[in-house]
């Protein structure tokens, strides 16, 4: 099979398409022909080692795909050759097979494409866990979602319109607010720091926001918790800026009666595995009712994986960058 793997993790130079002998499923795992490789900030690093969970080498990037069940490994049930599927894989989606434990794999909709598949899972319960769990959105608060042309900020607009919240966008090109808008969203903000927290007000009849849905966590941080509304929640789900790790002055939580709270979507199925395994499914249902339409961002072709990688890097991308293999 073709793989697109890295003896080293020094640069993107460091990978090759290679030819692997296809990988067996061992007990309780299945085999996916990948059809679709999500590909996200998260990926990009962990493929350069820049990540705090460093993978071992060699390496291949990727581990959402949507694709087709191929093989099932010894004790395997509820699952069947044929099945469309959308799974977390350990041996790496930038491939054409790949093998994951089948409890981290689920049918898919009909209504949904293996491209949507593969952008899934990560992004949109990281919203639903981060906009409900952590933040516990009312109907009707103002979310404020910066990066909300990328693939977390995209789901996080989606996902706070289906919670009932009235969504900002806050994004560096009028392409990216237009994008943000055409989701839904019902305002959308730049990000140019002069200026910001007068622009945020003039939107928000000057009442600031109730909640903020932060993957950037950029120059606009302290800015941001500065304008939340009394009782707000400004919810830190990862530093895409790429400019460091901010501060915020601890006393603005006592002025604001505001929290600061963390969402890690690594670690909520660890410790509450049962929540979000129904948090996908619900998910997942949406999408089967069409509340929910998953846009697709930027498609590569595997011989283009090196391309895809850059490109997630950039930060240029609007909605889940897809590395398509089939």
């Amino acid at each position: 099979m073709r793989a697109f793997q890295a003896e080293t993790l020094e640069s993107i130079d460091s990978y090759r398409s290679v030819d692997l002998p296809p990988p067996e499923p061992g007990p309780g795992e299945i085999r996916v022909r990948v059809a679709a490789c999500g590909v996200g900030y998260v990926d990009a690093l962990v493929s350069l080692g820049r990540y705090q969970v460093k993978p071992p080498v060699p390496h291949v990037p990727g581990n959402e795909v949507g694709g087709t069940v191929e093989a099932l490994g010894p004790g395997v049930s509820g699952l069947a050759v044929g099945d469309r599927v959308m799974a977390a894989v350990r041996t790496g989606g930038f491939a054409e097979l790949a093998v994951g434990p089948a409890a981290g794999a689920l049918r898919i909709p009909d209504a949904m494409s293996f491209a949507q598949a593969a952008g899934f899972r990560v992004n949109y319960l990281t919203a639903l866990h981060g906009l409900r769990d952590r933040a516990a959105v009312e109907p009707g608060e103002r979310l404020l979602v910066f990066g909300a042309a990328g693939g977390v900020g995209a789901a996080a607009v989606q996902v706070g319109l289906a919670l009932g919240a009235r969504v900002i966008a806050a994004g560096s090109s009028p392409e990216k607010r237009a994008f943000a808008e055409g989701l839904g969203a019902r305002a959308s903000i730049d990000v140019e720091p002069e200026g910001w927290r007068d622009r945020l007000k003039t939107l928000t009849d000057g009442k600031g926001v109730d909640v903020i849905f932060d993957p950037v966590c950029g120059p606009l941080f302290e800015a941001g918790f500065r304008s939340l509304a009394w009782g707000g929640r400004h919810l830190v789900v990862g530093f895409a800026g790429g400019k460091g790790i901010p501060a915020l002055p601890s006393n603005l939580s006592i002025m604001k009666g505001a929290a600061l709270v963390g969402v890690d979507v690594r670690q909520f199925p660890l410790f509450e595995p049962a929540k979000a395994a129904a948090e996908l499914a619900e998910l997942l249902g949406w999408v089967a009712e069409g509340r929910l339409t998953p846009p697709v961002g930027r498609t590569f072709p595997l011989a283009e994986a090196a391309q895809a990688l850059e490109f997630a890097l950039s930060g240029a991308g609007m909605g889940k960058t897809v590395l398509e293999i089939g």
